[in-house]
C-alpha cells in the first residue's frame, strides 16, 4: 500500500475520522493487487475496514471516492465509440420483479427508431444484472432459461451487441469491478451487508463502470424490500442519487412498493413467459402492476435520454412502444444477438413443464389485506427457483402464479396461488409459508400507489406526488 499502512486506514475510520482520497484508493488497490505471494492487505484487515465503515459511515466525499476507486479497480466499458446516449436501470431486488425484461427492449426500440443520422442520438442499454440470492430473484437466472442465451459476454461482445440491438443483458465479468467481488464476499460473512454506504458503493461502482450518461434506480419499499424500513430505503436512494450525480451521471431513484409479488408469476421461466406475453400484446389482469411500473421506469429513462419533455410523456411513449409490437421485435434481436433460441417464444406456456403443482385456496371470504412479501419470496426460493448460497442450482420450472392482488375481493375456496416445482417433496413447506403470511380480512385495505416517492437532484427533476396523479390508469389501458 505504498507508504499508507492498512492498519492506519482502519484506525482512522474506527475512530471516526474522514479518510483521505489517497487512503481509500490505496486500500482498494491493495485489495485487488494482492496475490498469494504478496499479501498487501489481509482478509482480517479488509473485514475490520468494512466493520469500521459499517459503524462510522462515510461522508459524501468518502463515498464518492470509494465508489470511484471500486469502479476503476478493473475493466470499464467505453461507450463513446457507439455515439449513443447510454442509460441503465437498477432494482434493489424483489419478488416477481422482471421489469428489466420489458425495459431493455422498450428502450432499445426507442433508440433504434431514431438513429443518429436523423439528428436524434441513439440509445443503448448495457444492462449488467445479477443472480438470485435470498428471497429475491435474479435476472440472469431468468434469462438463462432461454435455450442458448449467453449472459457472459466480454466487453467487446457487449459493444457489438449494443451496436446491433440497442441493449444487452449480461452478467458481471471477472474483470469488471473486481474490488466489489472481494468486498461483497466478506460482507456476506461478517454482518456488514446492510450498510447503506457499502451497498451504494457496490451497486454504483458496477453501474458507473458501464460508462452511463444516466441511471434510473428502482428502490423497493415494503415487506418484500431488502432494506427493513421506508426511511432506510429512502436514505439508500438518496445516497445512490448523490453518488451518481457526483460522478457526472444523471441519476434518479423511484421508491416503489414491494408488498406483494410483482405481476402474475414469480420464478424463472414463468417470468420470461409473462414478459413475452406482454411484449406480444397479451395483457393478463395479474400483470397490470408490472406493466405500470415498467412503463414508469422506462418513461424516466426516455425523459433523461431527451426523448420526451416529461417522465409522464415518456411513460406514455413506453406503452405505445409496447403495444405497437416494436419492443417485441427489439427483444427478438437482443435474444438472437446473445445466442438465444427465439422459437420458444412462439408458445411460451408449452415450455413450462413442472413435475408438481399445487393450488392454494382461500379458507374463507373477505379481502386480501396483506402478506409478508419477503416470505412469499422465500416460498419461491424453497420451490427451487432461487438459491440459498452462490453456486446453488436453480430450477427452470419452479415458481408461483398469483391469482389475486392486494385489495381483491375473495370467496371461500377461491385459488390464491398455484405453486410449481420439479419435485413433489418441495411443495409442502412453501404452501405452509404462503398460508401463514396471507391475511384475508372483512374490510379492503387502503390502496397504495406503486411509486411512493421520487428522489432526484434539483437539476434533474422536482417531483411531488401530484406528478404521479392519473399516470397509472393511462399506462395499462
Amino acid at each position: 500500500m505504498s507508504h499508507i499502512h492498512p492498519i492506519d486506514v482502519i484506525l482512522h475510520k474506527r475512530d471516526g475520522h474522514a479518510l483521505s482520497d489517497e487512503e481509500i484508493h490505496a486500500f482498494i488497490r491493495a485489495i485487488v493487487d494482492r496475490t498469494p505471494e504478496k499479501h498487501l492487505v489481509t482478509d482480517a484487515q479488509i473485514t475490520s475496514f468494512l466493520m469500521a465503515v459499517f459503524l462510522r459511515g462515510l461522508d459524501a466525499r468518502e463515498l464518492a471516492t470509494l465508489t470511484s476507486a471500486m469502479r476503476y479497480s478493473g475493466d470499464t466499458f467505453d461507450a463513446a465509440p457507439l455515439d449513443t446516449f447510454t442509460i441503465d436501470k437498477h432494482s434493489t431486488g424483489g419478488v416477481g420483479d422482471k421489469t428489466s425484461l420489458l425495459i431493455a427492449p422498450i428502450l432499445a426500440a426507442a433508440g433504434l427508431a431514431h438513429p443518429t443520422d436523423a439528428g436524434v442520438p441513439g440509445i443503448c442499454v448495457p444492462m449488467i444484472s445479477g443472480r438470485s440470492l435470498g428471497h429475491t430473484g435474479g435476472t440472469l437466472d431468468k434469462l438463462e432459461t432461454i435455450p442458448g442465451f449467453n449472459t457472459q459476454l466480454d466487453l467487446k461482445q457487449l459493444a457489438e451487441t449494443l451496436r446491433g440491438s440497442g441493449a444487452a443483458l449480461i452478467g458481471q465479468t471477472p474483470r469488471i469491478v473486481p474490488a466489489d467481488r472481494i468486498l461483497y464476499a466478506l460482507r456476506d460473512h461478517t454482518g456488514t451487508v446492510e450498510s447503506p454506504f457499502l451497498i451504494t458503493a457496490s451497486i454504483m461502482s458496477k453501474k458507473l463502470a458501464e460508462s452511463l450518461n444516466a441511471l434510473v434506480l428502482d428502490v423497493k419499499v415494503g415487506s418484500g424490500a431488502f432494506m427493513p424500513s421506508y426511511e432506510k430505503s429512502k436514505y439508500l436512494a438518496e445516497l445512490m442519487v448523490q453518488t451518481g450525480e457526483a460522478s457526472g451521471t444523471r441519476t434518479v431513484a423511484l421508491l416503489t412498493g414491494m408488498d406483494e409479488p410483482l405481476g402474475r408469476f414469480s420464478g424463472t421461466w414463468v417470468e420470461v413467459w409473462e414478459c413475452v406475453d406482454i411484449l406480444r400484446g397479451k395483457r393478463h389482469p395479474m400483470s397490470k402492476d408490472l406493466i405500470e411500473l415498467s412503463n414508469i421506469l422506462s418513461g424516466w429513462m426516455l425523459y433523461l435520454a431527451g426523448r420526451t419533455s416529461t417522465p409522464e410523456a415518456g411513460a406514455q411513449l413506453a406503452d405505445q412502444i409496447l403495444q405497437s409490437g416494436d419492443a417485441y421485435k427489439a427483444w427478438l434481436k437482443i435474444v438472437e444477438a446473445q445466442g438465444g433460441d427465439t422459437s420458444v417464444f412462439e408458445d411460451p406456456a408449452s415450455h413450462h413443464k413442472p413435475n408438481a403443482t399445487l393450488v392454494l385456496k382461500a379458507e374463507h371470504a373477505g379481502y386480501l389485506s396483506s402478506m409478508d412479501c419477503k416470505q412469499a419470496g422465500w416460498a419461491v426460493q424453497r420451490l427451487g427457483a432461487g438459491r440459498a448460497k452462490p453456486g446453488d442450482p436453480v430450477s427452470v420450472h419452479a415458481g408461483i402464479e398469483s391469482h389475486v392482488k392486494l385489495g381483491d375481493r375473495i370467496e371461500a375456496g377461491q385459488p390464491l396461488f398455484t405453486l410449481f416445482s420439479e419435485d413433489d417433496a418441495l411443495l409442502a413447506e412453501p404452501e405452509r409459508m404462503l398460508q401463514e403470511t396471507v391475511r384475508i380480512e372483512p374490510a379492503a385495505p387502503i390502496a397504495q400507489p406503486i411509486v411512493r416517492e421520487i428522489v432526484a437532484s434539483a437539476t434533474t427533476f422536482t417531483a411531488t406526488r401530484s406528478n404521479l396523479a392519473g399516470v397509472s390508469d393511462a399506462l395499462v389501458s
